[in-house]
């Protein structure tokens, strides 16, 4: 699928947050919200020299090296963000990553324990550390949850469990915070990237979702074309 033309969002003067930034997703999202206006603080373990890193900085693009399994680098992230640009508007939580093919009865506890901590644990630690910022600027945070967050599967339980988590932290910031910071999720099915079209080269490529597309939606969720939504967990499946 195409995508199609960006929806029209302005985020001049304000500052975004994207984690996971040299990934597919990630690095769509910067491009996303700096050519909104945006000044973008991309994060990543990933740097953009990387030959693994997709991200590629400009004059509005900083990015910040980061642990965000690790609390006490967490915390100095954000204050580092607010100390550089003055204040924190949006956070995106994109860091993730994917594991399954094992039955729960067969699945390691150190895979298990990885993706909690990759894809549940940095965005709990991120929003936790951002909060206090996004409060001062009435910002908003968007996370990313998936499709298949929505029901058990077979063979990779532990990664729908993080997602479905993911869901639940967004509805519970969102009513923590009514009135003051927004937090939304989207769900995505499978994302047209390299990684997953050499995972699955036989799949249907032009069924699945192009990350800008996705990003996309992730800017309107931040913009104030969305003031009245919070809490929500939005599909972004196209025809996959």
């Amino acid at each position: 699928m195409a995508p199609t033309t960006a929806y029209s969002v302005d985020f001049d003067d304000t500052v975004a947050v994207v984690t996971g930034a040299s990934g597919a997703l990630g690095s769509a999202a910067v491009e996303r919200f700096r050519t909104a206006g945006a000044t973008v603080c991309a994060v990543d373990v990933v740097a953009p020299d990387d030959e693994d890193s997709l991200l590629e900085p400009d004059s509005k693009t900083h990015f910040y090296e980061a642990d965000l399994t690790d609390e006490g680098d967490v915390e100095e992230l954000m204050t580092a963000v607010v100390d550089d640009h003055g204040r924190l508007d949006h956070l995106v939580n994109i860091a993730g990553t994917w594991r399954g093919g094992d039955h729960i009865e067969e699945t390691d506890l150190e895979e298990f324990e990885l993706l909690v901590d990759i894809n549940l644990k940095t965005a709990f630690l991120a929003s936790k550390h951002a909060l206090p910022h996004l409060h001062d600027s009435e910002g908003s945070i968007v996370s990313v949850s998936a499709r298949s967050s929505l029901e058990g599967g077979e063979g990779d339980g532990p990664y729908r469990i993080t997602k479905a988590g993911i869901r639940l932290l967004t509805e519970t910031l969102a009513e923590e915070n009514k009135g003051t910071v927004r937090a939304n999720c989207v769900m995505p099915s499978v994302i047209d990237t390299p990684m997953n079209r050499e995972m699955m080269p036989d799949a249907d490529h032009d069924s699945w979702v192009d990350p800008t597309e996705i990003a996309d939606v992730m800017a309107f969720l931040c913009s104030d074309g969305a003031a009245v939504t919070t809490g929500a967990a939005v599909p972004v499946y196209g025809e996959a």
